[in-house]
């Protein structure tokens, strides 16, 4: 009976978030304004076709695609290139997950079965395009839907072949996508200098940047200096205020485990908790939604997440078994919380996983530890022992991050595409 009630009233409150989501952010008239264009937003992709491929036409095309690559009614950019007789298209390249995203480990180059092209990797021992796979090739396209978190490395990936791209002389293309969790919100730690050249801290950048992969790659063009010849192919009808579930394009999976859009808006925070002695729920139907480990009292850890009053969540007590290969905790009962986004707009991910991890410690420190990737994922090799060893508040971490977070917000007004 216990867990019947409690399963309905996450029922409930999941339902109610869902139904609320759409409106909570936002005044009247920035929604009266937006909403003719709700549901009508064209990828880079589109933008592309419906110019006739000027960008791409006399070149010889080399793709960084994968699945999330496709056009408002769904086809893979892929088919779209390889049958446009104003594009040569000459070979593929797969970030991490391979082409088709479905892979969770390092991925070994191939062969696509449907266009013949060679699809070489840049999740195996290559993470950037060699001078030997840019042979024959003209420009280097990239389209591939990134979901605003720094650590999600098809950023890293994008950066790493602009640098090759300028190496090899060769032209660099961004179709550019939404970002699914908005752009008005920027937080979290902008990583620190000798923490970064990895793909989950390409550059010194927050958290939660707040930007396209278009914009980003004006960024790291120019302030990062990588300065290859680059063009952006905006996205059309679409605005900073915008997420996912209002452009009108089919979710996708980015990759495996990102399955929700609220998995995502958890993500900048919450999915950097990852790298500690937890499971953040791969192989269930909601990863990054809920958070847990096997000696965690899911209803006192909710209790003490709800405490904080953080800003448009809420907390309630879950148990998950997760599934997912390579990953802690597979086919373990874990106990923990799942976190309920009543208020997208107002819910700060970062300071909620600054919680988590904290009150996490609490329950259990004999067995709660950082792993290698917190650092990297936190950016900071100080984040973990602010909060566990010094035991200063998640408010007082961010404060001290805000400096170099307002430096950054200046930064990057020169390289907005969106109003």
């Amino acid at each position: 009976m216990r867990l019947f009630v409690r399963g309905l009233l996450l029922l409930m409150v999941i339902v109610g978030a869902a139904l609320s989501a759409g409106c909570a952010h936002g005044t009247h008239s920035d929604l009266k304004a937006s909403a003719a264009m709700r549901g009508q937003t064209l990828p880079g992709i589109d933008v592309l076709e419906r110019d006739g491929f000027e960008a791409l036409k006399g070149k010889r095309v080399g793709l960084i695609t994968n699945h999330t690559g496709r056009t408002r009614d769904g086809r893979s950019t892929i088919d779209v290139l390889h049958a446009s007789p104003d594009v040569n298209l000459v070979a593929l390249f797969s970030p991490e997950h391979g082409i088709r995203g479905t892979e969770d480990k390092k991925v070994d180059s191939a062969k696509d079965e449907a266009t013949g092209l060679p699809v070489h990797s840049l999740y195996g021992k290559n993470r950037k395009p060699s001078a030997e796979m840019l042979e024959g090739v003209d420009v280097l396209v990239f389209d591939i839907q990134d979901i605003g978190t720094r650590f999600y490395t098809y950023i890293g990936t994008m950066a790493k072949a602009m640098e090759a791209a300028k190496e090899q002389g060769i032209s660099f293309v961004v179709l550019d996508r939404p970002n699914p969790i908005g752009l008005t919100k920027v937080e979290g730690k902008v990583a620190e200098k000798d923490l970064t050249g990895g793909l989950t801290a390409i550059y010194p950048i927050p958290t939660r940047h707040g930007m396209t992969v278009g914009e980003l790659a004006l960024l790291f063009n120019d302030h990062f200096g990588i300065g290859c010849d680059l063009q952006v192919i905006a996205c059309d009808n679409y605005t900073r205020r915008m997420y996912y579930d209002e452009t009108g394009l089919l979710w996708v999976n980015p990759s495996p485990n990102m399955k929700t859009l609220n998995g995502a808006i958890c993500y900048p925070g919450m999915g950097s908790a990852e790298a500690t002695t937890q499971s953040p729920g791969r192989g269930t139907d909601r990863p990054f939604e809920m958070y847990g480990a096997p000696k965690i009292d899911g209803v006192k850890l909710a209790a003490a997440m709800n405490s904080h009053n953080i800003p448009g969540v809420y907390f309630v007590p879950y148990d998950f078994t997760p599934t997912a290969q390579y990953h802690q905790f597979k086919d373990e009962l874990c106990h923990g919380v799942f976190a309920v986004i009543y208020d997208r707009e107002a819910f700060p991910s970062v300071l909620a996983g600054l919680h988590l991890v904290q009150e996490m410690y609490r329950q259990i420190p004999n067995d709660y530890k950082a792993l290698d990737g917190y650092k990297t994922l936190s950016g900071s090799k100080e984040t973990w022992a602010m909060l566990n060893e010094q035991n200063m508040t998640p408010e007082a971490v961010i404060a001290a991050w805000q400096p170099e977070l307002d430096e950054f917000l200046k930064l990057r007004e020169s390289y907005l595409l969106y109003k």
